[in-house]
Order: C-alpha cells, then structure tokens, then sequence
C-alpha cells in the first residue's frame, strides 16, 4: 500500500467513469492511501468530462454529476504556481508537456509517487533515468 501519492486526472477521471482502469481506480481509491494533485487537475478533469459530452459518451447531466463528485474526492489540492519553475525543467528534460509534468514536479516537492494511467509519461520517466526526480508508478 502507497501512504501518500500525487493523482493526476488520468487516475481520478475514473472514479466517476467507468473506463478502462476503473477497477483499479477504485482499489486505490479505497486503499487508505492519501492523495496529493496541483491545482490542474480540477480544469483537466472538467475537461475530460467536456469532452465525454462532445462525443456523446456522456450527457450533459452526467458530466455535471461526475464533476461534482469529483469535488468530494479526498484529494488535497495544491497551487501550481510554485511549481511552474520545476515543473518546466522537467518539461524540458523530459520533452514532455508542462501540464503532466506539473505532477510530477508536486510529487517532487511532497517526496511522494506520482500514480497515472498515462503510459507514455511512465515511458519516458523510465527512459530519462531520473530526470522526472520522483517515482512514478503506472495505474494497475
């Protein structure tokens, strides 16, 4: 079991949508674990859910049903404004989009996992060998 880990919208997007990953989601979810995400992940969440609705994945009523529940997650919130400066030399590291690697940079700071069902981000956290300076484990 994880103490403490930092989410991202890729993890906590499933506890309100049934998606591949679901499941373990969910077992993590109920793990006793204590979750950490920047601030990104309320608009990145949103979203997600915006464009459920544009493909008609989801209605309208369904998307505001899973945003509100996703405001009840126990997910301690932080601002990423002091994370930007750390979070782009990780960006430039890994030659990776600031958004995902402002989680990283939160794990960072926390000295905490960063859990995502992003495998592309795990690849190339993997494959840069410490440039991402924090543990990042792949959603199973």
């Amino acid at each position: 079991m994880i103490a403490t880990c930092v989410i991202d919208a890729s993890v906590a997007i499933k506890w309100v949508i049934g998606e591949n990953g679901t499941d373990a989601a969910n077992r993590l979810r109920w793990s006793g674990t204590k979750f950490h995400a920047p601030d990104l992940i309320v608009a990145e969440t949103g979203n997600i859910l915006w464009k459920k609705v544009q493909r008609d994945e989801l209605t309208p009523a369904e998307a505001l049903v899973a945003c509100r529940v996703l405001r009840l997650a126990p997910v301690e919130v932080h601002a990423m404004g002091p994370l930007q400066a750390l979070a782009l030399e990780m960006a430039i590291a890994l030659q990776h989009p600031v958004y995902d690697t402002t989680y990283l940079a939160l794990a960072r700071a926390l000295d905490a996992p960063m859990v995502t069902a992003d495998r592309r981000l795990v690849g190339k956290c993997a494959a840069a060998r410490g440039a991402a300076l924090c543990e990042v484990l792949l959603l199973s």
